[in-house]
């Protein structure tokens, strides 16, 4: 696997939900095509010239010895740090991020710093020794296998993420799961019912619609239908007392 090297690792994210992040691999094999916001932003600034080169992703050598220093004047400023934002912290198929992940997760817990994550990969049970003030996460969008191999075609099976984070809830961890980018209808007829039963045991769901995609403008009642599908999830968690967040943008007038 290819590295690189940086000069920072943690910074304050600007996504609503979030407090500080790390992004210690560039690039993201899963090749998601909805598009992917993270590549669009990495093409923009120049640290991706084409989707071919942004799926081949470069692990931060020196990510362990950067943290080391940036914890030890940021720890008191810190609430939570997310792996990841721009990147996939158990990147499918990658031992080499796994690892690299486990370790920047215990050296934060080591220094009582609660850490969130999200993957479109499996949650290693592994993560199980860590501190019960973490928050884990998968991304889920469909069950549909068709739908995962057309738009996130090297992501883990939607069965083997809903497993893994089971898993982890089962020995008490605080899960959760992020339904977005939710495709409109015209990309694949689906209930969204079905997908919010098969996670019912997480502990909060975020949702949010699909964007820079035109077969969402496509879809003439594309702010309706999103509308509704925010009423469902916002219904489903009150009637189950789960915690919930809507993505900015996805309720509409």
């Amino acid at each position: 696997m290819k590295t690189i090297k940086r000069k920072t690792m943690l910074y304050k994210t600007g996504v609503e939900y979030g407090d500080y992040t790390i992004n210690h691999v560039q690039g993201c094999a899963h090749g998601c095509k909805f598009p992917c916001y993270a590549m669009m932003m990495a093409k923009r600034f120049g640290k991706a010239k084409t989707y071919e080169e942004w799926c081949e992703p470069k692990l931060v050598s020196n990510a362990l010895e950067i943290l080391d220093k940036e914890i030890s004047k940021l720890k008191d400023k810190i609430q939570s740090v997310q792996l990841s934002f721009s990147t996939d912290p158990f990147m499918y198929g990658y031992d080499e991020v796994k690892e690299l992940s486990l370790k920047i997760i215990e050296k934060l817990n080591n220094a009582n710093i609660k850490c969130t994550v999200l993957t479109k990969g499996v949650l290693p049970i592994e993560l199980a020794k860590y501190s019960y003030n973490n928050e884990y996460g998968i991304t889920i969008v469909s069950l549909d296998e068709e739908f995962r191999q057309k738009f996130e075609p090297n992501t883990a099976k939607y069965d083997e993420r809903i497993a893994s984070l089971k898993a982890l809830h089962d020995a008490g961890f605080y899960t959760w799961v992020s339904i977005e980018p939710y495709p409109t209808p015209n990309m694949i007829d689906q209930s969204l019912e079905e997908i919010l039963k098969a996670v019912s045991f997480a502990d909060k769901i975020i949702f949010g619609r699909l964007h820079y995609n035109k077969e969402v403008s496509a879809y003439k009642k594309h702010k309706e239908f999103f509308n509704e599908q925010a009423k469902q999830v916002i219904e489903f968690c009150e009637k189950n007392k789960k915690a919930y967040h809507i993505k900015n943008g996805t309720i509409t007038e």
